[in-house]
């Protein structure tokens, strides 16, 4: 899988290869420097490499070359983790980090982008699971068409800003990965802050509240529009769940989403 490329852009191993549900990588050299090569597994893989491109290592990993499924990436030799940050005392400055970088990623770039894809399509699932299970899904996806047919701060957006996917880039500072090249309301991008299953704490009700004024005030974003967009997003998750039959991560979708539905009604 990785020789045809290792050959084609003069690469060199340097780590063994990790293997994703989505994507296969490889650490290697590129002319002396440290690079990621990625091969993508599905379309969203796909479509995210474009994005990167179209940032040109604004808020993002540079991509040094691409072609078809492979993506060679500007790699992050940092040692800083925002996931353990945010375990570790840091939590606030974790969540401050990555709004920050998600506004980099937002900002306006002069060049069009090919394709994006519209946040009424990545919702599409969402309807069908909750006409199937109802309850709090049905208010998620009752919040969701509301906000979907009323946004406001139209952008390109990452997709799936979280703790894991801001890196580490030393002197470049924290850059995004693993984009999803979608296109809608801003304050979307920063509904799976509170959504990071990796992040035990996600479901402490006290813990909700403090980051969503974090987060409000560092994003410049009104706190019910955002709880709302955290509620669909959270809805949105626990359908993909669903689908997959992982109900243990599907129920601590749906506990976000409970949360942010309580502070609604406060």
């Amino acid at each position: 899988m990785f020789a045809p490329h290792l050959d084609r852009w003069s690469l060199i191993s340097d780590g063994e290869p990790i293997i994703t549900h989505s994507s296969h990588l490889l650490p290697v050299l590129w002319q002396e420097k440290p690079a990621m090569l990625k091969v993508a597994a599905d379309t969203d893989e796909r479509y995210g490499a474009l994005l990167m491109q179209w940032w040109d290592g604004d808020g993002a990993a540079h991509v040094y070359a691409q072609e078809g499924d492979a993506v060679l990436l500007e790699r992050a030799m940092g040692k800083r983790s925002l996931l353990a940050m945010a375990m570790n005392g840091e939590d606030d400055e974790a969540s401050r980090i990555l709004c920050r970088t998600a506004a980099r990623l937002h900002a306006p770039r002069e060049k069009p982008l090919p394709d994006p894809v519209p946040l009424t399509r990545w919702f599409r699932d969402l309807e069908p699971a909750a006409q199937k299970h109802g309850g709090t899904l049905a208010i998620c996806s009752a919040i969701a068409d509301a906000l979907l047919a009323d946004q406001r701060d139209l952008t390109v957006l990452h997709g799936d800003i979280h703790h894991e996917n801001i890196l580490d880039f030393e002197a470049r500072g924290w850059l995004a990965i693993d984009p999803k090249r979608l296109h809608g309301e801003r304050g979307f991008d920063f509904a799976n802050i509170f959504a990071n299953e990796e992040l035990p704490v996600i479901t402490d009700p006290a813990r909700f509240r403090r980051q969503l004024a974090v987060v409000s005030a560092e994003a410049r974003l009104e706190s019910k529009r955002l709880l709302r967009w955290i509620a669909a997003y959270s809805g949105l998750s626990a359908a993909w769940f669903l689908g997959d039959a992982n109900t243990r991560q599907a129920e601590t979708a749906l506990t976000v989403a409970r949360l942010a539905l309580a502070e609604l009604e406060a």
